[in-house]
């Protein structure tokens, strides 16, 4: 008797059921929503800002670097530095989608490198060891060698299934042997255009930060 008692009350449908279905739906979405944008925070943002200021910390390096060249190159260094060079790259960034401007930054900043060091290498042997020119130099190189490798890994985490740029220190056309005037003039052009190229990917990830990694409106949950 008992036993019938109980078994009608197991085979009612319970009432709650499509309230409480709906409600662990809404806490699966909430944390689906969350998931996606701590993936895209990480995948996205924190390369993204290791980007941008380590841009702007050589950018600022570059602007006193400049300025120690031409202390460093005596008389004329005004006139030289306005000068161009076709083997210098030019810093405009290319590209109509964010991947191929992003490709396109990395592309430029991988092919000053050389030219970099190739300026370091003139320099040491027109300057004294001790030459603060030497160390400012030295410093923009190497920081500049990890913002290729950071603006690398920042396009190989927003786009995973587009080709990977190409490893630095790739063929870049190089100018021929240089007299001493011609490796100030070179040298010259160099900083200077990596100065105004490193001004444009700042602006270029500011932009990319809108349009690419802007996190997804709070009640988004699908």
């Amino acid at each position: 008797m008992i036993g019938h008692m109980y078994f009608p009350l197991l085979l009612q449908p319970t009432k709650s059921f499509p309230s409480a279905l709906l409600s662990l739906l809404l806490v699966m979405a909430v944390h689906s929503s969350r998931t996606v944008s701590l993936s895209r925070s990480q995948n996205c943002g924190t390369p993204l800002q290791q980007s941008l200021k380590l841009t702007r910390l050589i950018h600022k390096e570059s602007v006193e670097l400049i300025r120690t060249y031409k202390a460093s190159q005596g008389a004329m260094s005004e006139l030289f530095c306005k000068s161009s060079s076709s083997e210098v790259p030019q810093p405009k960034i290319s590209g109509l989608e964010p991947s191929e401007r992003l490709l396109s930054v990395s592309s430029i900043l991988q092919s000053f490198l050389p030219h970099l060091q190739r300026v370091l290498e003139q320099q040491t042997d027109l300057q004294s060891p001790s030459s603060r020119l030497l160390t400012e130099l030295s410093n923009v190189r190497n920081r500049s060698a990890s913002l290729a490798s950071v603006i690398s890994c920042l396009y190989q985490n927003l786009f995973p299934n587009l080709p990977a740029p190409e490893p630095a220190g790739g063929p870049t056309q190089m100018p021929p042997p240089q007299n001493i005037f011609q490796q100030k003039v070179y040298g010259c052009v160099v900083l200077r255009r990596f100065k105004d190229f490193l001004l444009n990917v700042a602006r270029e990830l500011r932009t990319l930060k809108s349009r690419v990694c802007r996190m997804p409106p709070a009640n988004t949950l699908f």
